[in-house]
């Protein structure tokens, strides 16, 4: 049953995105996903009831029902009558569906490779490069905790944004990339795709050190990789788009001070 369920699902019901409006944020990396498949999706953050839509589903008089817990925070992704919440796992559900991870029937463990790739992208380039502007507490503004972010920021531009660019480039560099174009398989994944937001995400924040990691030619093949994907037809018309949203006050958020050399 839950086979038939699946199948119906995929072929005839549309994908819906529930996320905050006004900032790319972590709903981002399933927009791409969307948008290099070239499949249709309602986006909450377009659309004037998403608001209506979305924050029902993480109140806390929300109990889910007999199938799917509550959720914490978006993105959230409803499709039929699954609805599940979680970056990565909506990015492991939409990857055999969207073509974006290997033939699982060619290479089983594949997806789970690009899993690994996708989360560890998503803690160097997204959670770290948080956690510089709220190192003390999320529910904190950044000017209460000033001091500590430019201690954080300190480190992550010295220490850690090369750790991560070093472990892609290697990556980049090993029998699995195939070739060094893409991060698993010599064909694109969703890996790849996060990688390009995490890495476009911490250019806005850290132009001054990301300019010097890139003019290092320390990491020549993850920068190819990023304007690979950034020139692909479907990826390249999108961020031209309104679609594309801006970034503000998100994961992401240049603060200068926290930039300096």
């Amino acid at each position: 049953m839950a086979t038939t369920r699946s199948s119906k699902r995929q072929k005839n019901e549309p994908y819906e995105l529930l996320y905050h409006a006004g900032i790319p944020g972590r709903g981002e990396h399933i927009r791409l996903a969307f948008e290099e498949a070239g499949v249709e999706y309602w986006d909450a953050a377009h659309n004037d009831n998403g608001a209506s839509e979305t924050y029902p589903l993480i109140s806390d008089k929300y109990t889910g029902n007999a199938h799917s817990p509550p959720h914490l925070a978006p993105p959230i992704l409803r499709h039929g009558d699954l609805t599940i919440s979680q970056t990565p796992n909506i990015l492991l559900y939409l990857g055999p569906r969207l073509g974006l991870v290997p033939d699982q029937s060619e290479d089983p463990e594949g997806i789970y490779y690009i899993n690994q790739l996708t989360l560890t992208a998503l803690d160097g380039f997204s959670n770290e490069a948080h956690d510089t502007h709220h190192p003390i507490a999320s529910g904190e503004y950044y000017e209460d905790q000033k001091d500590e972010a430019l201690r954080r920021a300190v480190d992550y531009r010295l220490n850690r944004i090369p750790k991560f660019l070093g472990y892609f480039e290697r990556v980049l560099g090993s029998p699995t990339s195939q070739g060094g174009e893409y991060l698993y398989g010599g064909k694109l994944s969703y890996a790849d795709l996060v990688l390009f937001q995490t890495l476009d995400g911490v250019s806005f924040a850290f132009p001054k050190c990301v300019k010097s990691a890139r003019e290092s030619g320390k990491y020549g093949k993850v920068w190819a990789l990023y304007e690979r994907v950034k020139g692909r037809a479907k990826i390249k018309e999108y961020l031209a788009s309104d679609r594309r949203l801006k970034y503000s006050m998100g994961i992401y958020r240049h603060y200068p001070e926290l930039d300096e050399e």
